[in-house]
């Protein structure tokens, strides 16, 4: 029995998603024959040709045709305009951002090479309150590094170009996303699946027939990380029906297991045949068992399939079959990477800020130290579901064995370890094995800002390898992040980023706005936090998420226990995720939302640190109560105390 598994489009182009290595790799422990394949990535290379941008042309034309020049969308006037140039350069820019041809950073840097659209008009923008900040961002010698800057600005332009006239549901990390998020109905992807092929879509049912050929496997298998992943999948899986009916394919990955929770449409079930929810290794060993006639259908783990009434009427069923146990993180083996192609992923530089920039340049390996979370109390997390709720930890040596065999097979020293929040003890236990047994790599990976990380910790993780963590502030304030359980403060959290900064790895922090009873005060309060947070040097990135009750949450769950009240929802029949609310409070958050993001990128790039809170919004707000020199006091005094 040959399982073929697949990551549908889109995904971030500079590495492979994970899951696809990770079950790759235990099947191929426990005996099964397993081949992988990225069409999201090869996807957007067959896009990116000069035949494929001819195609594109062909489209834009058609689409629009009774269009004067002063009424196209910028990105597609100058894709028109400059079409020659566009077509020459393609190819040698993504062969450029392969690292496969390093020489042509100088043409692309001379500013004649490539073809500007609006993506470029960032740098005008900047420039013209900074200066040159390209000089300033690289420097005489960064010539690599300004010319991947300068080719993923091309790259955003022709992604812009194919979402505004060519394919709407294409964005470059993302397929059809509004199509599937939250969505309590199947009707908007059912129709769309059932309506005429996309540019896109027929790329991809070119690059899944060739797939079938190759592997000529006996089970399909797709995992849908993200909403937007689940318009691929499906289309991946209608192609695969419409090739061979009789083939099994079975779904699973991070969107079934949050959203597809009350799953009842029958309709999905006319593509895939089976569903798994949560850690897919112990359901997928045991439909592979159920296949080859080991065991009945009830014995199946946390899997959806159709079944019929006592009438013959078609109904979605679930079995759950809590008798048979996860499979330990000990026991999972290591991700295998054969079957993908390493050396054609895009490394991508999207923002002038190094800490940014590592999401989507390098390529990594990715592993998890401990599988679910070791506090699992913040109130605004799916605390409920598996991936958060069951925590478990393989140990210090068998991770380091798995960092070996993995640089071993791709020739890649590069590791983001993936979890939801890498416990201190098991990174402090990592590193002195690293340290010990002598293993050279570059790491980063998602913590809680802890104050077991001293300066002396942070250390040791930089000794070991680490380049950067991330970790959440959320809303910077001490009355909210005690409301939220997050179980720090404003300034453990200052003390413990400052910490990892002069030991020098990168820090990016994760921002929230809107959260139950936030106030307009203690919005632009916080504001005011990061600012001084960033102007210290605690941290180099950091990203403003708007708060959103989620029905997995404690807020979700208990929503008066926070000050609001939930909107009534629709019967689902599809997704379920997020949910309407209302929040007395009545605090502005769309208005504030845009001057905390305007700042933010500002403060990214290094503009803006002295202008007053009020600079970056569109009408009047509260001053800020937050004394200016706070955060530098508290450093001060931390010194002298020591």
């Amino acid at each position: 029995m040959t399982v073929l598994l697949m990551t549908p489009p889109m995904t971030q182009l500079n590495t492979p998603y994970p899951a696809t290595a990770y079950l790759t790799g235990f099947l191929r422990s426990r005996g099964y024959k397993a081949e992988q394949r990225d069409p999201a990535i090869e996807l957007f290379l067959e896009m990116m040709t000069t035949q494929g941008l001819d195609i594109m042309r062909q489209h834009v034309e058609e689409n629009f045709e009774a269009f004067d020049d002063d009424e196209l969308p910028d990105a597609i006037y100058t894709f028109l305009a400059e079409f020659d140039r566009y077509r020459l350069c393609v190819e040698p820019v993504i062969r450029f951002l392969q690292g496969k041809d390093s020489s042509l950073a100088m043409r692309i840097n001379s500013r004649r090479f490539l073809p500007e659209g609006p993506a470029f008009d960032v740098i005008e923008q900047m420039e013209a309150v900074s200066g040159d900040v390209l000089k300033s961002a690289f420097g005489n010698l960064g010539v690599q590094d300004k010319a991947k800057y300068l080719a993923t600005l091309f790259i955003n332009d022709l992604s812009s170009v194919i979402t505004q006239g060519v394919d709407p549901y294409f964005e470059v990390s993302r397929y059809g996303e509004r199509l599937a998020a939250a969505n309590p109905t199947f009707d908007d992807l059912y129709d769309t699946l059932m309506g005429e092929s996309s540019f896109s879509s027929e790329i991809l049912e070119q690059l899944v027939e060739a797939y079938l050929e190759e592997t000529q496997p006996s089970v399909v298998a797709l995992t849908v990380p993200f909403p937007g992943n689940m318009l691929g999948a499906l289309r991946i899986a209608q192609t695969c029906k419409e090739i061979n009916p009789d083939i099994p394919v079975v779904m699973g990955g991070g969107f079934v297991n949050t959203e597809l929770r009350a799953l009842k449409d029958t309709r999905v079930f006319e593509f895939v045949d089976f569903i798994c929810v949560d850690d897919g290794e112990r359901p997928f060993m045991t439909l592979l068992d159920y296949f080859d006639g080991k065991c009945e259908v009830d014995d199946l783990v946390r899997t959806y399939f159709l079944a019929e009434d006592q009438d013959g009427e078609p109904f979605v069923y679930f079995n759950d079959n809590k008798a048979l146990h996860d499979i330990p993180q000990t026991e999972v083996g290591a991700p295998v990477y054969d079957g993908l192609p390493l050396t054609e992923y895009l490394s991508l530089c999207e923002m002038l800020n190094p800490m940014h920039r590592i999401w989507s340049d390098g390529r990594w390996n990715k592993l998890t130290i401990a599988h679910g979370c070791y506090w699992k109390k913040c109130s605004f997390c799916d605390v409920s579901l598996d991936y958060i709720e069951r925590y478990d930890y393989a140990g210090a040596d068998i991770l380091v064995d798995r960092i070996e065999q993995l640089i071993e097979e791709t020739g890649q020293t590069g590791f983001h370890f993936v979890d939801e929040a890498a416990p201190p003890k098991a990174l402090f236990a990592l590193a002195e094995r690293l340290i010990e047994r002598g293993v050279v790599i570059s790491w980063w990976g998602n913590i809680r800002f802890e104050k077991t990380f001293t300066p002396e910790k942070c250390q040791l993780l930089a000794d070991s390898g680490c380049i950067a963590v991330s970790g959440g502030l959320e809303v910077a304030s001490d009355r909210l992040l005690k409301l939220m359980k997050k179980g720090v403060s404003v300034e453990q959290v200052a003390r413990v980023t400052k910490g990892f900064s002069d030991a020098g790895i990168l820090v990016h922090a994760y921002l929230m706005y809107g959260f139950p009873t936030q106030t307009e005060q203690e919005t632009v309060d916080a504001l005011e936090m990061v600012r001084q947070m960033m102007s210290q040097g605690c941290f180099q990135s950091a990203y403003w998420h708007r708060f959103a009750a989620t029905i997995h949450s404690p807020i979700g769950i208990n929503p008066e226990e926070y000050g609001i009240t939930l909107a009534e929802r629709p019967e689902t029949l599809f997704a379920e995720n997020d949910v309407d609310f209302f929040d007395p409070t009545g605090t502005d958050h769309d208005m504030l939302g845009n001057g905390l993001r305007k700042a933010l990128y500002n403060y990214m790039h290094g503009i803006g640190f002295d202008q007053p809170m009020s600079f970056w919004f569109d009408q009047s707000v509260a001053r800020t109560t937050v004394k200016k020199d706070l955060i530098s006091k508290a450093f001060s005094n931390l010194i002298a105390s020591s």
